[in-house]
């Protein structure tokens, strides 16, 4: 289980995160839900040491081993995977030597290029991108849509512990939505999920088990898929 205890987040010196405790077990999928600016990104980036949010109180608790203070790094390393909502591009590097590499980093096995390249061909195929994707540089020149898929590959190919998606669904049409959510769902029995949203529309295909409602930093309400449709009818602000 990953379990973020009574966290705080500031950036600036101004605290935007307020003592929020989430529960994430493994082969389960939680989902965070709230409006624009409620603080959710802001807590899975301090919770994986993003230099700009600053974690200022609570723990991350990786399957009973206290992680709060461990390098962003090492816990990659320890199997919690975060998917950005705006990955950098990384110019000179090819998506499909950035996914071996860190496959084999992952793993600690070496992949032979010809075998990752037939694995890399079948899971893209599996969620509708060209083959030709492959050579392209990481995220240069990406639109939201690739980028959102390219974080979906990295996620179906590594299979982590954890994986924190910040809004995983935005920049996609329903088509797209449909294919990617059910990807991860294929994948969703052997890891955690924290899925952080503002739209229910995702969570009519990668169902969670425990919604949890953010608004102005501070955790609001806790349920079942119930709670994610009574959002969809009635807004956040009932």
């Amino acid at each position: 289980m990953l379990e973020l205890q009574n966290i705080q987040v500031s950036v600036n010196d101004a605290e935007v995160v307020h003592n929020v405790s989430i529960l994430i077990p493994n082969g389960k999928v939680a989902a965070l839900m709230g409006p624009n600016g409620s603080g959710k990104s802001s807590l899975v980036n301090a919770v994986m040491g993003h230099p700009r949010y600053h974690l200022t109180q609570g723990y991350v608790v990786l399957d009973g081993e206290d992680i709060t203070n461990v390098s962003t790094d090492e816990k990659a390393k320890k199997g919690i995977f975060l998917s950005l909502q705006n990955p950098p591009a990384i110019p000179g590097i090819t998506v499909s030597s950035f996914l071996r590499n860190a496959v084999q980093a992952w793993t600690g096995k070496n992949i032979p290029v010809m075998e990752f390249k037939s694995l890399l061909e079948q899971e893209m195929q599996k969620i509708g991108m060209e083959r030709e994707f492959a050579s392209r540089y990481v995220h240069e020149g990406f639109s939201g849509g690739e980028k959102k898929r390219l974080e979906a590959l990295q996620l179906i190919l590594l299979k982590p512990k954890y994986a924190l998606l910040d809004e995983t669904d935005s920049g996609l049409d329903v088509d797209a939505l449909k294919i990617i959510a059910r990807n991860i769902q294929r994948v969703s029995a052997e890891m955690g999920i924290l899925l952080i949203t503002h739209y229910t529309r995702i969570l009519q295909y990668l169902v969670p088990d425990e919604v949890y409602i953010m608004r102005e930093g501070r955790i609001v309400q806790r349920g079942g898929k119930e709670l994610a449709d009574k959002i969809e009818k009635q807004g956040y602000m009932v």
